[in-house]
């Protein structure tokens, strides 16, 4: 039996396979026409039809919202309320441009269609849906031939009895249907709405993706990676897509937090830099999880990795722009037709321009599999660099300056903008083009240390073997803490409890393997948004803490509102082994140092050794300037920065600041 990750990127697709004792990584460019094809053309090369099981992080669902090529939805609703998911809330995204038109809905206003019958606040029913009024919406339904049906019913997360007879009445038309009270069991219909409307958009085009890598694999042999940083079954995913929207990502995020946890890491700035974007979170002791994502101005109300995302990437197109100056991103060349030094792009990429500088290694590229085309590099350059009135190496500089600059800016937003300083982190950095950059962000950001992973292109892909098999689930109950006690609240989570083990031990999980935790959404009364508090039996005291850290203040005299109780049900499946390697001393091994090149820093022409990071070992010393090339990825030592290697054989930058 192989056991194989597989993490789909824009530029290439990622895997990380165990067999037997032995542990192997493989890239290959993505196919963007079919994401399909190169996954399964890699599991077949590493599994060579023998028995494989896969977990596998997808990008369907993302692109499908983002490029809107979901299939033609509708949305049934209570009459009058037909509009409220394309009203939305007070947020204004463009407040200060004069011309900002709202993008159409995914659901246009002829795709809606309101119920009479109506469930009050209380989950009591007012007005009973009648027979007349569900035919005329099934008929209505039929005419407009859609692919898939989202229903989301006023109040239907206290009583569901509604949509469940709108499903009955619908199942003849043989289209898929999500019902919100299953997608998200909680109040704010508008968020409820959008989580399900984004759900029913993106599960028929997920399930066609699944189900043919299902006949190449076999459904009990493939899991999909959620956006929680857990995984679920291939049919989970199909029913509830919504939940692996940032499926990829996710893995990374989990990866980096076991890695760094087993090395002594626990506070992490995440930089995961790929072909066509790059990821930041910040892991201050655990994962970061919100409830506040969205994607493509969409509301999407399920547990996600608190990832932050913008479009540069080593594919990120860099041109001027119509005032003269330069840009980068967030427009890539993807894996076709790529940076011009694969051999078929036209157009300057930030790879490209870290070629030109000397700080990839054309021959080493991808372990030698793939060579680069440096020759082809040098009258695109000249002729941008004449449009700017630049040099070309000055040209090449910028570019890779205004890139780490709109990278900084992200992890600000996560870091400083937040309340936290970069200073107390180290930054964690992977993806295929992570290493060329991340010694130059943390010079930028004064992170004093740079954390880097064996084979860190891949590590998106190793956090789907690394992460539990995890469900989510929540109830809005809207009770004040006056009313309500530790024990009440544990009763509550008892139905909860119980289906999540179900669940899962369906899922071939044992029940040793099984843990369950429990959160409370809390707020004082009278405020809008809540926080996630762990329930234990001092939940007050624990929810004000939380209030002055976040926030700056608490009110111990205030009413707490217990909005939604949280349940998290996790599966601790077996998981790889780290290994560690005996200290060796500070000297590089001789025939680690394949060579030395000409690489610019700085506006100057370092020598610069050139080193086969997987001939280092624990211990070794590195001293700036050098290039470590592997498989997966090349990392710049830069002269203001030296590395040490631990047991683990992670690569650890000191940055000097000064």
């Amino acid at each position: 039996m192989v056991l194989i990750g597989v993490d789909t990127g824009g530029t290439f697709t990622d895997f990380i396979y165990k067999d037997g004792e032995k542990w192997g990584v493989y890239k290959q460019l993505s196919t963007p026409e079919n994401p399909a094809m190169a996954v399964l053309e890699g599991i077949r090369k590493i599994s060579r039809d023998r028995d494989a099981k896969v977990v596998h992080g997808s990008t369907v669902a993302t692109n499908a919202i983002l490029e809107r090529k979901g299939v033609k939805t509708a949305l049934i609703t209570n009459a009058g309320f037909e509009d409220v998911i394309e009203i939305g809330r007070q947020n204004r995204f463009s407040l200060y441009d004069l011309k900002y038109r709202k993008e159409p809905h995914i659901v246009p206003s002829n795709l809606r269609f309101g119920l009479k019958g109506r469930i009050n606040c209380d989950g009591v029913e007012l007005e009973p849906l009648t027979p007349s009024d569900l035919t005329r919406m099934r008929d209505l339904v039929r005419a407009a031939d859609v692919e898939s049906i989202a229903v989301c019913l006023l109040f239907s997360f206290l009583n569901p009895e509604h949509e469940k007879t709108v499903r009955r009445e619908l199942e003849e038309l043989g289209v898929p249907i999500s019902l919100s009270h299953e997608i998200l069991g909680e109040f704010r219909e508008f968020e409820r709405t959008s989580t399900t409307v984004i759900n029913a958009y993106v599960s028929p085009k997920m399930k066609r993706y699944i189900t043919y890598l299902i006949k190449e694999v076999g459904e009990d042999s493939l899991r999909i990676m959620q956006s929680n940083g857990g995984s679920i079954s291939a049919q989970t995913a199909m029913d509830e897509s919504v939940r692996t929207i940032l499926s990829g990502p996710a893995g990374g995020a989990v990866g980096a937090f076991e890695i760094g946890r087993a090395a002594g890491f626990e506070k992490l700035i995440t930089f995961d830099m790929g072909g066509t974007s790059t990821d930041v979170a910040l892991i201050d002791g655990k994962l970061p999880m919100t409830l506040e994502a969205g994607i493509s101005a969409y509301p999407v109300k399920v547990p996600m990795i608190d990832i932050h995302t913008v479009g540069a990437g080593g594919g990120s197109i860099a041109e001027v722009d119509v005032g003269g100056s330069l840009r980068v991103g967030p427009e890539s060349a993807g894996a076709d037709p790529g940076p011009i030094c694969y051999g078929k792009g036209e157009r300057i990429t930030v790879t490209d321009a870290n070629l030109f500088l000397g700080r990839l290694v054309p021959e080493n590229f991808l372990g030698g599999d793939m060579r680069l085309h440096d020759e082809k590099l040098n009258r695109h350059f000249e002729e941008a660099a004449a449009e700017i009135g630049l040099s070309p190496m000055a040209l090449a500089e910028g570019i890779l300056a205004v890139a780490n600059t709109n990278m900084e800016r992200a992890i600000r937003v996560i870091s400083v903008e937040r309340g936290y300083d970069p200073r107390e982190f180290s930054l964690f950095s992977f993806g295929g083009a992570g290493g060329m950059h991340c010694a130059f962000l943390a010079r930028l950001l004064n992170i004093p240390t740079v954390f880097i992973p064996n084979n860190p292109g891949i590590l998106s892909a190793i956090g789907m073997l690394t992460a539990d098999v995890i469900k989510d689930y929540s109830r809005t109950v809207m009770i004040k803490e006056p009313d309500t006690d530790y024990d009440s609240l544990l009763k509550m989570f008892e139905e909860m409890e119980e289906r999540g083990k179900a669940e899962l031990l369906r899922e071939g999980l044992e029940e040793s393997a099984i843990v369950c935790e429990r959160y409370l959404d809390m707020r004082y009364e009278g405020q809008s948004y809540e926080l996630i508090v762990p329930f234990g039996e001092d939940f007050s005291q624990t929810f004000h803490g939380m209030h002055e850290k976040v926030y700056g203040f608490a009110n111990p005299d205030k009413v707490i509102e217990i909005v939604n109780i949280r349940l998290r049900a996790r599966g601790l499946p077996e998981k790889p082994e780290m290994k560690t390697f005996p200290r060796e001393g500070e000297e590089i091994a001789p025939e680690a140092v394949v060579g030395t090149r000409k690489v610019v820093f700085d506006s100057e022409s370092h020598e610069t050794a050139v080193i086969r990071r997987e001939m280092l070992r624990h211990g070794n010393r590195i001293e700036g300037p050098a290039i470590l090339v592997e498989y997966s990825s090349t990392i710049v030592v830069p002269p203001f920065a030296s590395g040490k290697v631990d047991a683990y054989g992670n690569l650890i930058l000191e940055i000097r600041n000064s």
